[in-house]
Formats: C-alpha cells, sequence, structure tokens
C-alpha cells in the first residue's frame, strides 16, 4: 500500500455509444447520455449528458452537438476527454472535495476493439486524472453483472445490444472462446425507424422521436401477446413542408427493423458455428444470456429463441448489467485480475 492510497478513489466506467454510466462505492451515481454541446466559434464544451441531449436536433448555426463515441470506440477524442471529466466531477461525493482525487478505474471496451482504439480510451481516461487504468471487454461485464460465473469451465452465450454495437461472445475459464461483434445495434434501428417514416408517411422525423418510437411502440415481431398502444408522431411533411401528425403501429415498425434484425440473427448463428463442441452442449443446457439496452426491444428474445431453438433470458435491468459487472470486477480486482487488460 502506499502512503497516499487514501485518496484514490475506485470507479467503474461503461463507455457506451448511447449512454455513460459510471459506478461508485458500488452505485450508479452517473447516467447520462454520451453527448456533448459545443460552440462552433470558441470550440467551447457547453454542455454535456441530459443538459446536450435537449439540445440534440434544435441547435442553430454556432452550436453542434457530437456523440464522442461511434460504434462503441472514440471517435472525437477532445469531446471524449471533456465528457469523462465532467461525468466524473459530477459525481455527488467528489463535488465535496478541495483536491481532485487521483483514481483507479476499469472501463468495458467492445470485444472487436483495434489496439489504436484501446489507446484513445487508455489516454483519454489518463487526462481525466487516473492512477491506474484497467480495460474489461462488454460481454466478460455483462455476464459478470447478470450474475453469470465466468471463471468456471463451463460455456455461457451472452449478447450484448448496445447502442453502436451487438457484442456476441462465447466465454469459458474467464476468457472469451470465440465472439462476433457487429456495427448493428440500437442506432441502426433509430435509424431504420426514420428511412421508415420518411418513405412510408412522408414523415421527416428526428433522431430523437425515432428513438421515443423505438422505445414506446417498437417490436422485433409483428405478433406480440401483450401489444403496445399505437402512437401519435410530429413530424415535418416531405410533400408540403408542413408540420403533421400521424399514428403508427408496432407492427409496421418490425417490418422496418427486419433486415437489420436478421443481421443480428445471422451474427449469433456465426457465433454458435464457431463455438467448439463441449461448449455448445453447455449453451444448450444453460441457453443464451440477452444484455444491453437494445435487448429491451420486444419480441427479440423470442424472434432470437425460435431461429436458435434454444431458450433465451433477458437481464433483469439490462440497461445497466455492463456497469454492473465491470463495478463488481473493480471490487474484486485480485478474483477477476486475469479478465482485465493493464
Amino acid at each position: 500500500m502506499g502512503l497516499f492510497d487514501f485518496l484514490t478513489e475506485d470507479i467503474a466506467i461503461d463507455l457506451g455509444t448511447a449512454n455513460t454510466l459510471i459506478i461508485h462505492n458500488d452505485k450508479v451515481v452517473v447516467d447520462a447520455p454520451s453527448i456533448v454541446a459545443m460552440d462552433r466559434v470558441t470550440g467551447d464544451i457547453l454542455a454535456i449528458g441530459h443538459e446536450a441531449m435537449q439540445m440534440h436536433g434544435k441547435t442553430h448555426d454556432n452550436i453542434r452537438t457530437i456523440r464522442p463515441l461511434k460504434d462503441g470506440v472514440i471517435a472525437d477524442f477532445k469531446a471524449s476527454e471533456h465528457m469523462i471529466r465532467e461525468m466524473i466531477k459530477s459525481v455527488p461525493s467528489f463535488k465535496k472535495r478541495w483536491i481532485a482525487p487521483s483514481m483507479r478505474m476499469v472501463i468495458c471496451i467492445p470485444s472487436g476493439i483495434t489496439e489504436v482504439e484501446k489507446r484513445a480510451v487508455n489516454d483519454s481516461a489518463d487526462h481525466a486524472n487516473a492512477k491506474e487504468v484497467y480495460l474489461i471487454h462488454e460481454p466478460m461485464a455483462a455476464a459478470i453483472g447478470i450474475g453469470v460465473d465466468v471463471l468456471e469451465p463451463k460455456g455461457n452465450m451472452i449478447i450484448d445490444i448496445g447502442g453502436g454495437t451487438t457484442e456476441i461472445a462465447v466465454l469459458a475459464l474467464g476468457g472469451i472462446v470465440s465472439d462476433k461483434s457487429i456495427k448493428v445495434a440500437g442506432d441502426v434501428f433509430t435509424n431504420d425507424i426514420i428511412y421508415h417514416m420518411r418513405n412510408t408517411h412522408n414523415l421527416y422525423v428526428g433522431e430523437r422521436t425515432a428513438e421515443q418510437i423505438k422505445i414506446q411502440v417498437g417490436s422485433a415481431v409483428t405478433e406480440l401477446s401483450n401489444p403496445p398502444d399505437d402512437m401519435a408522431v410530429q413530424g415535418r411533411d416531405l410533400i408540403t413542408g408542413k408540420p403533421k401528425q400521424v399514428t403508427i403501429h408496432y407492427k409496421e415498425l418490425a417490418i422496418a427493423m427486419d433486415k437489420s434484425l436478421m443481421r443480428v440473427e445471422d451474427a449469433v448463428m456465426e457465433a454458435l458455428a464457431m463455438t467448439p463442441p463441449e461448449l455448445s452442449a453447455d449453451i444448450y443446457n444453460s441457453g443464451i444470456y440477452m444484455a444491453g439496452g437494445g435487448s429491451m426491444l420486444r419480441g427479440l428474445d423470442h424472434r432470437i429463441s425460435q431461429k436458435t431453438e434454444l431458450p433465451v433470458y433477458v437481464a433483469e435491468d439490462p440497461l445497466r448489467a455492463v456497469v454492473r459487472g465491470t463495478g463488481i470486477a473493480l471490487k474484486n480486482l485480485d478474483k477477476y485480475r486475469t479478465l482485465l487488460m493493464r
């Protein structure tokens, strides 16, 4: 133990394309959209998180909103660094301090990430006053967060559908045996809805509205036992240019997102095809686990279950499964040290 170890704080970060979550002292203390509002003229950061999200799609020429992460990795280094620093500052127990604490961080990253992209995450954390940085793969963190014992000699399959990527991995003995990472996830489903509204209803809607549609009436299948109510959607008429409203049904959204969902299904089948036979037997007995915001899409678990002919279980709080697992790994560093990359 060092002399100033009591000044070091432990935090776990789920740096997501859509949302960033931070755990400190076993509690989720930050849960905010991964978005930054910037002044075009001065280059100053005006807002981050929820405040920047309210500006998204409503800005004038002098302000632009940036999503610093694309497909699960850092696309805008300056904006992401500022976002991480400000989000860490907003942790309630750090606000009362005179001196910014040095930190030990565990950050989760997609399994298909390159060395350059890893370096970008590492550098951003260093600039945010991190003393030690550990990286953990998202599917591994999700499995730990769900409550799966990833260290035992047993195969477990996890599907983590985030905003930018879908991570599919077969885990055993604390490692990833086979994995498939595709850039088809929540953002692609949102774009499918924008395209559908434009083509079918001649209605131009923004990203925020399409996200709302996905949450309220989105579905992966055309037959639901407990269907959501139809939704009234407002936007701009592409023919007249006037604002107008249309009512949409969940079945049309299932058809709109069908091609993207088929790509997710194909990736799951590819990951299963790469799995060693002994682990396939384990997966047959234990089923498939799903986490991430995308797994909350109505009927998606049923659709994947039909395709694979295996039981599919969605995590209890899928949005926070990854950050929960990251927090558990941080708390039990000695136990999970083999899973972490320094």
